[in-house]
């Protein structure tokens, strides 16, 4: 079983779901067609009730990366600001600079969500970019800090990368304005698909830099993709496979309910981080404990990270090393709604048999 922070497990019942698209040529149709659109407006109508998302527009791309690299596209004209609380949200600035931006940065220790006192964001900074869950070290963000941010600095859009954080995490979207995720975490699926949330006020900024830019007809515009979304179509041949799932996987958490998923992963959390506590082997990267993420968990172990996959791989566990520097001295698991209870537990009896 894969506890990798992604990809991941994948649902057992998402097999069926492309099985029966396959069977019944569901993923033949063109994104034009009647079709389509039906399954857009489905898997659309359901990401909005289980992540309680307003009014907000969705748009399909193909990776969180792919997402990172359309906001610097679409919503600034040179400046973002970005808080970088790991390798992610560095990656998240880079985008910016190789776009020959000046983006600006605030860089907490990594394993610590804290960072200067006083954030100094610029008036010409045009938005302001945090990762509420870094999958490298296993920060989770205090949502109420983002929200203070949000008070000081009314004017800027706030850019969420939430790629491990959903459907756990709940996002505020009458504050946010732009949010971003992938399948292949918190939703149980192959990798492959992108999904983006953006507002009334991201739209109106996306249409300035595009004037400004001259790129008002290109397919990835944001006004573009928006004409597009209001038909239940895309700009260019999505990903149908993989937005027809996870509709289907939007129900089926929305049976179970949200409440029962996120009480199962404190439940989990709780579980593992109880043996982390008492073992003499394994120790929390991050230290304060509401620093901690519930969905990505960054183990530092003191055998070499490698031995310590490779006998979990022999007893039928597949989690992730560290990421960059922390790749020999880590390991991290993932915690997300495809796990059961019973299989944290049979991870924990592994890894203490190591």
């Amino acid at each position: 079983m894969y506890f990798t922070v992604g990809p991941t497990e994948i649902f057992s019942e998402v097999k069926d779901f492309y099985l029966d698209g396959l069977e019944n040529k569901i993923f033949s149709v063109h994104h034009r067609s009647n079709e389509f659109e039906k399954i857009h407006s489905e898997t659309v109508a359901n990401l909005k009730i289980l992540l309680n998302i307003p009014k907000h527009e969705i748009f399909f791309f193909s990776s969180g990366t792919e997402c990172m690299e359309r906001i610097i596209l679409n919503l600034i004209k040179k400046k973002s600001f970005h808080l970088i609380n790991g390798y992610f949200g560095a990656r998240f600035f880079n985008i910016s600079l190789q776009y020959g931006n000046y983006p600006s940065a605030d860089i907490s220790v990594y394993g610590s969500s804290v960072f200067e006192e006083k954030i100094e964001i610029n008036h010409d900074d045009e938005i302001i970019c945090f990762t509420l869950n870094e999958t490298s070290t296993g920060v989770a963000l205090q949502i109420n800090d983002i929200l203070n941010i949000k008070k000081q600095f009314p004017g800027k859009i706030i850019v969420i990368d939430a790629v491990s954080a959903v459907p756990y995490y709940e996002i505020p979207f009458d504050y946010v304005d732009c949010a971003f995720f992938s399948v292949q975490k918190g939703f149980g699926m192959p990798p492959g698909l992108g999904v983006l949330i953006v507002n009334d006020k991201c739209m109106k900024k996306a249409k300035s830099v595009a004037n400004k830019k001259g790129q008002r007809n290109s397919a990835f515009n944001f006004n573009t993709y928006s004409l597009n979304y209001n038909r239940n179509q895309t700009s260019y041949t999505p990903n149908i496979p993989a937005i027809c799932v996870l509709g289907k996987v939007c129900e089926l958490m929305l049976k179970k309910g949200l409440d029962k998923i996120r009480n199962e992963t404190e439940e989990k959390y709780a579980l593992l981080d109880n043996f982390i506590s008492g073992s003499n082997i394994f120790s929390h990267f991050v230290k304060r404990p509401e620093d901690r993420s519930k969905t990505t968990i960054a183990v530092n172990t003191k055998f070499a990270s490698s031995e310590v996959v490779k006998k979990l791989y022999n007893s039928g566990f597949v989690v992730s090393s560290g990421y960059g520097e922390y790749k020999d001295s880590q390991i991290r698991i993932g915690n997300f709604p495809v796990h059961k209870i019973s299989d944290f537990k049979n991870l924990i009896d592994a890894l203490s048999k190591i």
